[in-house]
């Protein structure tokens, strides 16, 4: 009993904020452009039409209505039901029914909610000018009314005066409220707008460098692997009584190296993936991304940067290419350093790949001059030109190299060597001492 009676306390109290919110909603809205107007004017013409009736029949203040009387009290408040669409033609009708009402002395105080209600309207659906103009057409033959039926009457003046210009001033700073409501709603909107756009932005840059680096690390570990295995087959295959048991074991524990690294490379990469998906925060960031890098070899940790050209230049000497590293940088930032190691990468596959010679000699050089990391690779191999260009056709390789470079604001060309094979070079700008890192 005590668990239903708190359910339906907490019904009515989440129910209350529900009717405020609605209550406000209307008043906020917009007169011209609110839904079912018509409608809900009719049936506050009917509610002003009551309060009049009431007044006529408790409040004496003039003659009595005769027929004359409630018919031009009538005219009076029926024009009311279309007050938001023809506003000026409502107040018009209005006062065409209430000045003759008030200059024949029927009770004065009888067709007032009708024509404050036109005033009002008025005011709140139109310029500031044409309030202003209104005031002082109505004010104008109201004076004038009243002092030939009350020539003594200056309080009552001064009081009839008093309650047009309030009226229409609480319609001036009615429309202005809603103004004011209605551009922090759009304000609001564009605002949700731009995250969402921004959230989208950033969803399409994440799965863009997620997607260069499955291709970094798929292209080169299988790259590896394809050169390996060729070894391995070219030595089982030329001389089978002379069978090179090292070459073929050597050839096989690079291949199973290769693996082991790409699956723990390849684990990583899934992990941060899945991570990203997790924890995107309403403004659509990602609490961590992968923008220095996925994961090293075993699976832990960030990615290596230049401390792990050492390997890459390994893996590539047991695909049978010549590696001569040359590395003077000291200090480099990681998303500058994996982005190096990423070139790096890529440039030794595609010399593997395309070089199209078993005495594949590959130079990689890495310095800071001129404050930026400075990185060179070069072959005297075919190059692309070569039969080795899988057919012509153009992979992503060249194109994922200068995304890294423009990621960390810098520039890389590629194309043929002066006088052989292909060069890569790149120009990764460096943090300046009093920038942070």
């Amino acid at each position: 009993m005590a668990a239903r009676e708190s359910g339906t306390t907490g019904v009515r109290r989440d129910a209350r904020p529900r009717r405020l919110d609605r209550v406000m909603a209307v008043i906020n809205r917009d007169p011209l452009t609110a839904p079912h107007r018509t409608r809900n004017d009719a049936c506050l013409t009917a509610g002003v039409a009551v309060v009049a009736v009431l007044l006529a029949l408790l409040v004496v203040d003039g003659r009595p209505l005769d027929p004359l009387g409630w018919a031009l009290l009538a005219g009076a408040h029926v024009p009311l039901v279309w007050r938001r669409g023809r506003p000026l033609l409502v107040l018009l009708a209005v006062a065409a029914c209430a000045s003759p009402y008030h200059a024949l002395d029927y009770n004065h105080a009888v067709p007032i909610p009708a024509t404050l209600l036109a005033l009002y309207t008025v005011a709140a659906t139109g310029t500031v000018r044409r309030t202003l103009l209104t005031a002082v057409v109505v004010l104008g033959p109201t004076l004038i009314i009243n002092s030939f039926t009350n020539p003594d009457g200056a309080l009552e003046l001064l009081r009839t005066s008093g309650w047009i210009i309030a009226v229409l001033f609480f319609g001036v700073d009615a429309r202005f409220y809603r103004q004011y409501v209605a551009s922090i709603v759009e304000r609001a909107e564009r605002a949700e707008r731009t995250r969402e756009e921004e959230a989208r932005r950033r969803v399409a840059e994440e799965r863009l460098r997620i997607a260069r680096d499955l291709h970094d690390l798929l292209a080169h570990s299988i790259t590896l692997i394809g050169v390996q295995t060729s070894v391995a087959a070219h030595v089982l295959t030329v001389d089978p009584e002379r069978l090179d048991r090292r070459a073929v074991a050597q050839a096989l524990d690079g291949i199973a190296e290769t693996c082991r690294t790409a699956r723990g490379e390849l684990r990583t990469t899934l992990e941060v993936l899945r991570a990203n998906e997790l924890s995107v925060n309403v403004a659509g960031e990602p609490a961590a991304g992968p923008g220095s890098g996925l994961g090293s070899g075993d699976g832990r940790g960030p990615l290596p940067g230049l401390d792990g050209l050492a390997a890459l230049a390994e893996a590539a000497r047991t695909a049978g290419a010549k590696v001569e590293l040359d590395v003077h940088a000291d200090g480099v930032p990681p998303s500058v350093g994996a982005a190096a190691y990423r070139i790096v990468q890529e440039a030794l596959t595609n010399a593997v790949r395309h070089g199209g010679r078993d005495d594949l000699t590959v130079r990689v050089g890495l310095r800071t001059a001129e404050g930026a990391l400075r990185v060179r690779v070069t072959d005297d191999g075919v190059g692309p030109r070569g039969t080795g260009a899988t057919d012509g056709t153009p992979g992503f390789g060249l194109v994922g190299m200068r995304e890294r470079a423009r990621s960390v604001g810098g520039t890389l060309d590629a194309g043929p060597g002066p006088t052989v094979g292909f060069e890569v070079t790149a120009a990764l700008p460096l943090p300046r001492e009093d920038e942070p890192r």
